[in-house]
Parts: structure tokens; sequence; C-alpha cells
């Protein structure tokens, strides 16, 4: 059971005792509004057939009769639902409803209302078919790649599909050795049909193969879908999963290939578009329904799966990312975005959510968010947002600790203030005048504590991780300019006094390093032991095809060790991977701190700031051809012997070498003090033209067609000559 509940954001209780499967559910812009806003579509069992345009409620909150647009009992029970353009000439969404022997399409337009009762919505018969075979379930889509138009296909309960086009019967067709019907879905990127048999494997069939294969003599529509003596078809491609399938559902995007998911009993497994097997995922638990969903991480998938524990969780590819507790068993799941207007402008509200990967403490709190719409005039926009979450999500109040290993201080040029009023979310109210010390503990365990001085302005940072210390000095240093700016101080300031601590630094850049160089060792390892592993099945394979076999020589045995030590090698590779991302992680956090006490100790204004963190912070992961170390090395070598440089020989130095991974940190240590030390001695960072541009200076051995073109146009070419032996 997940200690977390899915949190209700709107919600409806549908009459008493009636039934619903995982057909009874769509969502689509049914009335075409225009508006890009989904109504929820809901049919059941006994015939009841419900439109809602849901907004958001408190919780606990009912629905308001706003919500409901429109309630029909039809004579019929509802099997499924589906949305699309099943009328000809118009290409406006229709409604679609499967009976037991009967295929009706509705219409839903709305009246604008005069009076307080609102807008009035009606369902509308356009036409219907008669089933001469009990259905059990259908799927619509472009059959035949064809535009501006939806078909629908009908699965009967004895094995045959019904082919519609809009108003007109079009073919029937046979499912080779069938028995029992299983779900069925439409790849309109393929232009096919998937299918799970009675054999336990997944058959795939081309709508071409399905279309072709028409009867020798004609009949009329009425005895061709009466009698279904359509030709027996062989499917396209077949996969064994070997359990009954529960739903079956196609991802299929423009930008990405299309996948076919299907829900089995114990696993769900995702395929490609011709027929090989993606992955595979085995589940402990009943599942009751399923629904996957495009990833905001390229090259993954995002599903829902519901389970008869009353549980939703949410994977991604095979990983679980969340689980949340339902207070019902799902049976249908749909994933819809809803956009609300404010006032008359055309601001919008999205929601988001946020998750924090792994239990380690996050570098930054902040992000951006895009979000991309198209207007009701069919105009694309973009709309950008920065967002702050709060450092109460990422630790909680503590008792305070007194001996720690990593300490800062900070002054101010204000007096004290009692921490109680800087940390009102994280200090119960006392009856206290002041309130000197106070504990947190972060996601990851660690404990920082904030110690006010009562007799000065100074405050102490300490904890028993260096990195760690970083968001609450950071909220420390904001939420004082906070505090003081809603006073009407104009003068307050932060200080630090120094000296960096480097070491605690430094430390951490080595850690950090030296997974970076147990990568490379892996990745070479690896390389050797595949080749090994190749040429031995080369020699066994030689061996093996000789007409005239020879004894193995221990080939077997040696190529039995070189799998294992392959094995051995990728899971040690694994492990040091996500070590590293770890440590990449407490090195940004690490950074973040270091320029936030150099800016402070060396009172930087924004424009320094904004270079240092370009400095420092130049990528968001380190990949494998491009990491922290070489990028941060040659962007301080930079500025060392451009505007912190303290000779004009520094400046005529060129940086043409590639980056590459470096043997040791020795001359990124190096470089960083250095840049600590010329920035105490009054250097400032800069990237204008006359602080960064190199001063011309002529190197010894220069040519005088070189000094010419270096030098100044009125300038002759042995006054250079004297400069650069100067």
């Amino acid at each position: 059971m997940s200690l977390f509940k899915a949190r209700e954001w709107w919600s409806a209780t549908l009459g008493h005792d009636e039934e619903f499967d995982q057909g009874c559910l769509c969502i689509a812009d049914i009335d075409n509004s225009g508006k890009g806003q989904d109504k929820i579509i809901v049919g059941s069992y006994k015939g009841f057939l419900r439109i809602f345009s849901p907004r958001p409620s408190k919780p606990g909150e009912s629905m308001v009769p706003q919500d409901q647009m429109l309630e029909v009992q039809l004579k019929d029970s509802i099997i499924q639902i589906e949305v699309g353009k099943y009328v000809s000439g118009t290409e406006l969404l229709h409604l679609a409803a499967l009976h037991p022997r009967k295929l009706t399409v509705f219409s839903v337009s709305g009246i604008a209302g005069t009076v307080e009762h609102g807008n009035q919505y009606q369902l509308r018969l356009v036409y219907e078919h008669n089933l001469q075979r009990t259905a059990c379930n259908m799927v619509s889509g472009p059959f035949g790649g064809v535009k501006g138009r939806d078909f629908i296909c009908i699965q009967s309960m004895d094995g045959i599909l019904m082919f519609f086009e809009q108003e007109s019967f079009s073919f029937s067709r046979f499912l080779p050795g069938f028995l029992l019907p299983g779900p069925l879905s439409y790849n309109p990127r393929t232009d096919a049909f998937i299918t799970v048999s009675s054999l336990r494997q997944v058959e795939n069939y081309k709508y071409q193969t399905l279309a072709v294969a028409t009867d020798v003599d004609c009949r009329a529509e009425s005895e061709q879908q009466k009698l279904g003596s359509g030709k027996r078809l062989t499917a396209d491609w077949t996969l064994m999963i070997g359990e009954q399938a529960m739903d079956i559902c196609i991802l299929s995007s423009a930008q990405a290939a299309s996948f076919v998911f299907v829900l089995g009993e114990r696993n769900f497994f995702c395929i490609k578009a011709n027929g090989q097997m993606r992955f595979m995922k085995k589940l402990e638990y009943n599942p009751s329904c399923f629904l996957p969903y495009a990833s905001v991480i390229e090259g993954t998938i995002n599903s829902l799966v519901g389970n008869h524990n009353n549980m939703l969780l949410v994977y991604q590819d095979v990983t679980l990312r969340w689980a949340a507790q339902l207070p019902h068993v799902p049976v249908a799941l749909r994933v819809v975005l809803y956009c609300f207007f404010l006032g008359p402008g055309s601001s919008s509200a999205v929601t988001f959510h946020v998750f924090l990967a792994g239990s380690l403490s996050p570098a930054e709190l902040g992000g951006d968010v895009a979000v991309s719409y198209t207007t009701a005039t069919g105009v694309p926009r973009v709309a950008q947002c920065k967002f702050i979450l709060p450092l109460k999500l990422v630790c909680s109040p503590t008792p305070p600790s007194k001996s720690v290993p990593c300490r800062i201080t900070i002054d101010t040029n204000k007096p004290p203030v009692s921490l109680q009023d800087i940390f009102p979310d994280f200090v119960e109210k006392t009856e206290e005048e002041q309130v000197h010390a106070i504990g947190f503990q972060l996601v990851s365990g660690s404990r920082v504590t904030v110690l006010a001085s009562k007799t000065s302005q100074r405050y102490r940072i300490q904890g028993e991780v260096f990195e760690d210390l970083w968001l609450i000095t950071k909220e420390l240093v904001e939420r004082f300019e906070k505090h003081f700016a809603n006073q009407g101080a104009k003068d307050f300031q932060c200080s630090f006094t120094g000296p960096i601590p480097l070491a605690e630094y430094f430390e951490i850049i080595d850690r950090h390093f030296e997974l970076r160089l147990n990568a490379e060792k892996y990745q070479n390892l690896l390389a050797e032991r595949a080749v090994q592993f190749r040429a031995i099945q080369r020699r066994l394979l030689t061996r093996f095809k000789d007409k005239t076999p020879a004894p193995l020589q221990n080939l077997d045995t040696l190529m039995d060790a070189t799998y294992r030590q392959v094995i051995v090698l990728g899971d040690a590779a694994e492990e040091n991977e996500s070590a590293l991302c770890q440590a990449f992680t407490r090195l940004k956090s690490a950074t973040h701190l270091f320029l936030l006490l150099l800016r402070l100790w060396q009172s930087l204004n924004k424009e320094q700031t904004d270079i240092l963190e370009a400095t420092f912070l130049p990528l968001l992961q380190d990949t494998s051809q491009l990491g922290w170390e070489e990028c941060v090395d040659a962007a301080v070598t930079h500025h060392l012997r451009t505007c912190l440089s303290r000779s004009p020989k520094e400046q005529a130095l060129n940086l043409t070498s590639q980056l590459a991974l470096p043997r040791d940190t020795v001359r990124l240590r190096k470089h960083i003090s250095l840049l600590c030390d010329r920035m105490a001695k009054g250097g400032r960072l800069c990237l204008s033209a006359e602080g960064s541009a190199p001063i011309p200076v002529i190197m010894p051995g220069m040519c005088d067609t070189e000094s010419r073109s270096r030098g100044s146009a009125g300038a002759k070419p042995s006054q250079h000559r004297a400069q650069g032996r100067n």
C-alpha cells in the first residue's frame, strides 16, 4: 500500500448499481466548442450516457450541477463509446455508441442560455447500423489513410470484423483461428489492426490486406454482412506473449515511432510496430486497466497502471516512478490537460507536477516551464515562466546540532533578527523573544543548523556535509533581503569575511573526477572483454563448422569466464554511472555555495555573478564527450589570461587545444585558487571588449610581415620587434 493518496481534482457519482468497463470512458471536445476544452463522456451498461465539463473543486466538495452537460438513457446497453469524424460532408466530431446489436452515431450541440440556468445541450441521432451479430468491441480511425474522415471497425463475439465507412457498410472479414474475442486496436501509423487471439499471441493485420480480400461473388450489403463469407486471412506478424490480454493501446506521434502496448494478466508489454519486443514488465498484482502516454524525457514512455488493490502506479518504461492510493478500483484511465481562462485577457493556468528523483537533496529549487498551445484562430503560441519551490518540500524542522565538521559564517549590517521571524514555517511560535538556533533535516538525511549570535550581526550555518549547506544558506540570505526590504531598509548587505572553503570544495571535485575516471576505465574494459568474447566465438564457430572437429582446448571455459566478466563489468559500470549522477548533483550544490560565498566575500554585482555562474556551471549534466572539469578549467583559464591577467604576456597566449578529460585535477584546483586570489586583490570579471581583448604583443622570432599585420597601421616593423624583445 502506498503512503500517498491521489489528490482528487474533480469527481462525480454516477447513479446506483451501474456497471462500467474499459470502453465506457472517452475524452473529447464533443460539442465542437472550439475552445479546446475536453469533455468527459461516460456510458454504462444500463444505457445511461452522460457528458461532463469538469471544473476544479476542493477536496470533499461534490460536483456542481453546471458540470453535467447532458444525461440521456438509451434503449440498449452501451458497450463502448468513441469520438471521431463519423458523418460525411463535415469534419465535426460526433459520438459513436456501440450496443450489443446496434451502432448509433450522435451529434452533441449546445444552445446558449438566456436565463440563469445556463446553456442547453441536445443529443441528436444522425444514423444507426443494425448488426446481424452480437458486438464485442470497436475501434475507429482513418482506415486506409483517408483524410478528414474516420471509419469504424466492430469485432463480433464470433470473430468477424465488420467495417463501416461512415453511413455505409463496407465489408466484413473472419479472423483466422478464432475462439474467443480479444482486445482490438488500430495503429494509424502502420494502418494496421492489432488484437490478441485465443492462442495468446499478438496478431497484426494490415487494413490493405483486409480490404483487398474480397469475395468472388457479389452480394447485397445486408447479405454480405449477414453471411460474412470473407476470405480467411494471414497475420502480417505475430508475437507470443503466453497469457490472455486485457487491453491494447497504441502510442503514436508525429515525432516518435509508434509502439503497441499490451496489458496482460501478470505483465504488460511494449512492442515495436514491426512485432519486435521492446520491453516487458512483470507485475506483482492483478491489473485492472492501463494507459501509456508520452514522456517528457526523450526515448522513454510513461504508463499509468491501475490494479484491484485500489492503486494507481506510474511507470517510466519498466521503472516505477510513483504510486498513489485511490478510493476505488479503476476500470478506465485517460489523460487530459485543462486550461482555465482567468479573466478577459489571454492568461491561463496550467497545472503540472514536480517529482524528486531519488533521495538526494536537489541542487536547485527553481525551474522553467514552457507551454505551447494554439489559439482559437489557429495561431501557435508559446508561454514561459519560472517557478521556485518552497524549501519545506526538501527539508523538515529538527533539533539543532552542536558538533558538526562544516561551518560558514554570514555577517549583516543590521541588528540581530530572531530566526522565528526569518523561518516562521519551520519554527513554532513561542513566548521567547528571540530564537537563536534552528535545525533542518534534508531529504538525504543530512542535518543543517543555523545559529544566530546574541550580541552581533553574525549567523553561522553548520552541517554534516559541506554541499548540503547550500540550500539553507541561499534561503537564509534571500529571506534576510526580503525581511529588511519589507521594513524599508535600502542599505542592507550580507557579507562573508572568508576564507573561501576551497579544501572542502576540492574534495567534492576530486570525488566527481574519480568517478569519471572509473567510468572511462569500465568502458575500456568492457570494450576489451567484448573484443575477446567475439574472438572466442569466431574460434568456436570455426571449429564447429570443421568437417573434422578438433578439440576445443578449453575455449568453451574461456568463453564462459569472459561472459561472466562482461556481466560483472556491466553491473559495475551501471553502479558507477548512478554514483556519478549523484556526485554531479553534489558538485552543483557545492559550486552554488562556492559562488555565493565568493559573491558575498567580494561584494560582486549581478553582472559579475552571472559571469561566474556561466563559468562554473556550464553543463546540466556530464556526458561521455564533455565533462565539468575540462569546461570549467577552460573558462577559468580564459578569465585568468584576459580580465584577470597580471601582465600583457598572459593575454598573448592563445587557447587552441581541444577539450578532453584531464589526467588529474591539479591544474583545475590551481586555476580556481588563482582566480580567488586575483579577485581578492581587486580583480573583476568583465566581458567587454576593453576588459577581455588581448593587448597586441609580438612574440620573439616573428617575421616583419606578421609584425605589420598585428601592429597598428602607422607603426614601423622595428618598433614592434623592439617591443617583442622587451
